[in-house]
């Protein structure tokens, strides 16, 4: 039985009773009922409230889990957060190294070429040069042999 039934007896027993003449809505009640009801509430009352202390205990045991949760929800998303920004930051750092080494390999292309295009221009001077003489002389032979035969 709980206390609920039992208040609801309580007042069925009170609309039963009797009302007394010229009392101004005073009744009279058996006492002995009462009495039996208010025992059965006393009895029912701890369980009654034990249950609410447990349902509180339940109720503040479950908002204290989920603050816990809560609370390592939001590290772990900080942790994550400090990882990608880590990451985000080691890719920036990355594609800077790259662009250095990138254009440092532009600049020495452009050199080796240049030193490569000049030193290519002396050989083919010097060829040129080499060249010419050879041909001067096998004209100056040339013309001896020419000589050689009117003479």
């Amino acid at each position: 039985m709980t206390i609920d039934e039992i208040l609801e007896m309580m007042d069925d027993l009170l609309d039963k009773s009797v009302t007394v003449p010229f009392s101004n809505k005073k009744c009279m009640v058996d006492s002995e009922k009462i009495r039996e009801y208010i025992d059965n509430i006393r009895y029912h009352l701890p369980t009654e409230i034990k249950r609410a202390k447990e349902m509180v205990a339940d109720r503040s045991e479950i908002i204290e889990d989920a603050g816990h949760r809560a609370e390592q929800i939001i590290k772990e998303a900080e942790e994550r957060a400090k990882v990608l920004v880590s990451e985000d930051e080691i890719v920036k750092r990355a594609r800077e190294a790259a662009d250095e080494i990138t254009s440092q390999a532009q600049t020495m292309d452009l050199s080796i070429r240049h030193a490569m295009t000049d030193k290519l221009n002396a050989t083919l001077s010097e060829a040129e040069k080499s060249l010419t003489k050879a041909l001067n002389e096998i004209r100056a032979m040339q013309e001896a042999v020419k000589a050689a035969e009117k003479a």
